[in-house]
């Protein structure tokens, strides 16, 4: 499928680190375990941790590098909710059991504040995200939102942003309105994910690096997993490669779509400048169908992406392609120096709802849809609460269904690709 390689890509996140960031070791012998978690992306790191302190033995095989795909170069936006918004699922759940999913949403914006000083580690976090409206038409979007998720869902501390007020928030002429957040917030998602590595194995478990599995299967009452050195016999196993899944499990496949995503980092900018572009700190999307999203880091940069493609492709030249973007939303940055640009993929379900379930003993975790920095932690709660005997929420994420891509896998993108020409066209009229 998608190349891997035994270093991260080079994003703004990983060249931040003054050092080649340590590998762990590649698993080179027969290996038992309780719980195998196969990908050491944010689902499966979340989902080993809470086991491994639950006092279970957990190991963690990555094909590559902790973090190598989406979990280490994402925007870094942990916004509360789910890439589909509640709407599909209060259709496929009813009013009561959505609210009951959308309440361990809430517990995973709080947990992400509390998670990283309780393990004695930074990531830069930043409350505040807003979510803003280009076009006039989708201003009354973001009201309505206001008002569903403060009756239907008791969350009521979102509030509007007119757009007299706006310069207070974002110096930008693109925006008619936004949502403030107060929950939303902003952090760096390699350091997050590195703390989280070390977290696991102060509990105890075991994760090793560049041991990609080929083939798993059941054996007795439990699994064996095989790499290319060694293999891993487990009680349990769960699948958390999200957009890298490919062939190891072709079912599981088929309910995705690896779509490219790709962002940029300007050069530092003078702090009272990047200031003034963003005052309150915040970090920004906007409800385009194709939406850009933005945020400061710590050194004074703007983080931009605005572009996608449902081909899977990731353009050349990332900077070039994401240049006219950002000019659009801050013509004062016209010409702007960029000194890093990446991309990589992102695991799309067909409805943009979370898959997240189990088939008796293997569970698995995908279908995040490019807004995985707090789903992912409630669906990994889900999960562990399920292997440790409380499979409530895990219930209700089984009461989602997700379906295949139409086509197969030679049409699929295709016909998805066309589908989003569609909409994106919509984002201009």
């Amino acid at each position: 499928m998608f190349k891997q390689s035994a270093q991260h890509v080079a994003s703004y996140y990983a060249l931040t680190y003054p050092a080649p960031i340590a590998l762990h070791p590649t698993l080179q012998a027969d290996h038992d375990t309780e719980v195998l978690i196969v990908g050491a992306g944010f689902s499966g790191l979340h989902t080993a941790l809470r086991l491994a302190l639950a006092g279970k033995r957990v190991t963690l095989l990555e094909a590559s590098r902790v973090a190598w795909a989406a979990s280490g170069r994402n925007g870094g936006q942990a916004l509360p909710g789910w890439s589909c918004d509640l709407p599909p699922l209060e259709k496929a759940l009813g009013l009561e059991r959505s609210r009951r999913l959308w309440d361990s949403m809430c517990w995973a914006a709080q947990e992400m504040r509390e998670l990283p000083q309780r393990h004695g580690f930074d990531i830069d976090y930043r409350l505040g995200s807003l979510w803003t409206a280009v076009l006039p038409r989708r201003v009354k979007l973001l009201e309505e939102a206001r008002q569903e998720a403060a009756s239907k869902f008791g969350y009521d501390c979102l509030r509007l942003v007119g757009r007299d007020e706006l310069p207070e928030w974002i110096d930008s002429p693109r925006y008619q309105a936004a949502l403030y957040d107060p929950n939303g917030a902003h952090l760096n998602p390699l350091k997050l994910a590195l703390g989280l590595a070390k977290a696991i194995e102060a509990a105890g478990g075991r994760i090793f690096e560049q041991s990609q599995v080929l083939d798993y299967q059941a054996h007795g009452n439990g699994f064996i997993a095989r790499t290319a050195h060694g293999q891993v016999r487990s009680d349990v196993l769960v699948l958390a490669c999200n957009a890298y899944i490919d062939r190891l499990d072709p079912g599981l496949s088929r309910r995705l779509l690896p779509v490219g995503s790709y962002q940029v980092a300007t050069a530092p900018l003078a702090a009272d400048f990047a200031a003034s572009l963003l005052p309150r700190n915040s970090c920004v999307i906007d409800n385009q169908f194709v939406p850009d999203y933005f945020r400061l880091t710590p050194d004074h940069r703007l983080l931009f992406g605005g572009g996608c493609t449902y081909l899977g492709g990731i353009p050349k030249d990332v900077a070039g392609a994401t240049r006219p973007y950002l000019e659009r939303v801050f013509p004062q940055l016209r010409g702007v120096a960029i000194e890093h640009a990446w991309g990589g993929h992102i695991d799309c379900s067909i409805r943009r709802t979370p898959d997240i379930g189990r088939q008796g003993q293997r569970y698995w975790l995908q279908g995040f849809s490019g807004h995985g920095v707090l789903p992912t932690l409630a669906g990994a709660r889900a999960v562990s609460d399920a292997i440790l005997g409380d499979a409530t929420l895990l219930a209700l994420y089984q009461g989602i269904d997700n379906g295949r891509f139409p086509g197969g896998d030679l049409l699929a993108a295709p016909l998805e690709a066309a589908a989003k020409a569609w909409y994106r066209m919509r984002d201009h009229v």
